[in-house]
């Protein structure tokens, strides 16, 4: 089906979204931060990608793409996909960092690893 691949990157931020609103990972916040993070590796691998297919390494199904290409013959979809993972990923490391955090901030989790409370780190 022809633009599989970009519905799979809309479930990917779908299912990760609300780890920015309930577990408060704070990501889509700090847009500075985001881009410094995704920026790099949107390039890098563009960069990579176009370079893999004009030496044909590879090259992506039309039966699961729109067939819309960026400049050196890069699908659209993969643009999208190194932009939407490391989102993913950076979500859920933020989330998780967040949901770490609070178990140590409260007493009974301090209670059950021994400790007193007082000047743990």
């Amino acid at each position: 089906m022809p633009g599989e691949y970009l519905l799979l990157m809309a479930a990917c931020i779908a299912i990760t979204l609300p780890l920015e609103f309930v577990l408060g990972a704070r990501v889509y916040r700090r847009p500075r931060r985001l881009v410094l993070a995704v920026l790099p590796l949107l390039l890098i691998f563009s960069v990579w990608d176009a370079v893999a297919i004009a030496r044909g390494h590879w090259d992506y199904s039309p039966a699961h793409t729109t067939g819309w290409l960026l400049p050196f013959a890069v699908p659209v979809e993969e643009f999208v996909f190194f932009i939407v993972i490391p989102l993913c990923g950076l979500l859920t490391f933020e989330a998780v960092g967040r949901m770490l955090a609070r178990r140590r901030a409260t007493p009974s989790a301090q209670a059950k690893a021994g400790g007193t409370g007082v000047g743990d780190a």
